[in-house]
């Protein structure tokens, strides 16, 4: 009888614990230099039969480059370049997965995205809306998504924005900029490669090695902070500094960033971001800002949340000689700065791990309107 009594104990111990979230990561991982070369090697198993492609979604900046040439087509696979000149849209991912809905009978073998984040969440939405109905505006959220994904693979040719080991795609719908975030969003393999970043103009570079700092810094100041989130946050902390601050190899640079943005990425996955990527997510809906250069222009304004942070940032800044556009938000109306405000009070969960429960009584309309008007 004692005997039971534990047991029963236990059992009620067992149900009274808090769920804590169980993230999927991604199952296969390739680094080093020259590791491109072996993608046709990785999707040759993955091949289901001559008449199911594979499908590369390529940034247009590579269009008569060796990368281009290089990539491994075989049977009927197709190569098509994207733009990555705006931030990607559930327009386009539709567009997309219409398109090769139409041209093949069955279901390709895989989706292939090469590029830098705008490249990596179109391959992302496309694997997931090649098997659920309608459109990717119909998933803009947290864990909507029924069914998995085609495999799909992300080869990232520039570093820092995590998109390459993210539960997410973040799209600009019809109506918000928001998230794909699921389970099944996560590739099933990824390709880093330092020296596909080889190239990138100094500007891009900054910017979303920025975002990569502005992850971290968001994460570990965070009420959602724990040690996982914390372990991988002060790791792309330390690569950014070292990356930003130090004067050290081009190559092993490139290494460097290609890992903090990995790490970053690891570090929001299980905790959240903060301040400015929820402003930030205002200027990408209404104005079309880039997601990392958006980061930028609201980041150099939140002192008053980051500190010594957004002090560190404006050194990097000043020692790699970025001039950040401004005044982008002069002409705005009363209804677009309303509007600004809408999209960045949406995204409450990063608001939540700023901030705290609380965070609607430090946070307001006008509040968020000061620091928009400054930008």
């Amino acid at each position: 009888m004692k005997i039971k009594n534990e047991i029963d104990e236990n059992d009620s111990a067992i149900e009274n614990t808090i769920k804590h979230r169980n993230f999927p990561q991604v199952p296969k991982v390739i680094f080093g230099k020259g590791s491109f070369n072996q993608l046709d090697e990785i999707l040759l198993p993955e091949r289901k039969h001559i008449d199911a492609p594979f499908i590369f979604l390529v940034d247009d900046v590579f269009k008569n480059t060796m990368l281009a040439k290089n990539v491994p087509l075989r049977f009927n696979d197709e190569l098509i370049f994207v733009s990555s000149a705006e931030e990607p849209k559930t327009k386009q991912v539709d567009e997309l997965v219409g398109l090769i809905r139409e041209k093949y009978e069955s279901l390709p073998s895989g989706i292939v995205g090469i590029g830098g984040g705008t490249l990596l969440d179109l391959a992302k939405a496309v694997s997931l809306l090649l098997t659920n109905k309608g459109s990717a505006a119909d998933y803009q959220g947290w864990d909507l998504i029924q069914k998995s994904s085609i495999y799909h693979v992300g080869v990232p040719t520039i570093s820092g924005t995590g998109a390459e080991v993210s539960r997410t795609t973040v799209l600009l719908g019809p109506d918000k900029k928001l998230g794909i975030n699921s389970d099944f969003t996560v590739f099933d393999q990824v390709i880093l490669d330092p020296d596909l970043s080889i190239g990138v103009p100094k500007n891009q570079w900054f910017y979303t090695g920025m975002d990569c700092y502005i992850h971290c810094i968001e994460s570990l100041n965070g009420t959602y902070l724990n040690a996982f989130s914390k372990s991988y946050g002060e790791m792309a902390l330390e690569l950014c500094k070292e990356v930003y601050l130090e004067d050290i190899d081009k190559q092993e640079s490139r290494e460097k960033l290609m890992m903090a943005s990995w790490h970053g990425g690891m570090s929001i996955a299980y905790s959240q971001v903060g301040v400015a990527h929820a402003m930030s997510y205002g200027l990408s809906y209404l104005l079309g800002v880039k997601h990392g250069i958006g980061n930028c222009l609201v980041f150099q304004h939140l002192e008053e949340f980051y500190g010594d942070s957004v002090k560190l940032f404006n050194k990097m800044k000043e020692k790699h000689q970025i001039d950040l556009p401004s005044g982008i938000c002069k002409e705005l109306t009363e209804d677009d700065f309303n509007t600004l405000c809408n999209v960045a009070l949406k995204m409450e969960p990063l608001w939540e791990n700023a901030l705290g429960k609380n965070w609607k009584e430090r946070i307001t309309r006008e509040k968020l309107k000061s620091i928009y008007r400054k930008i």
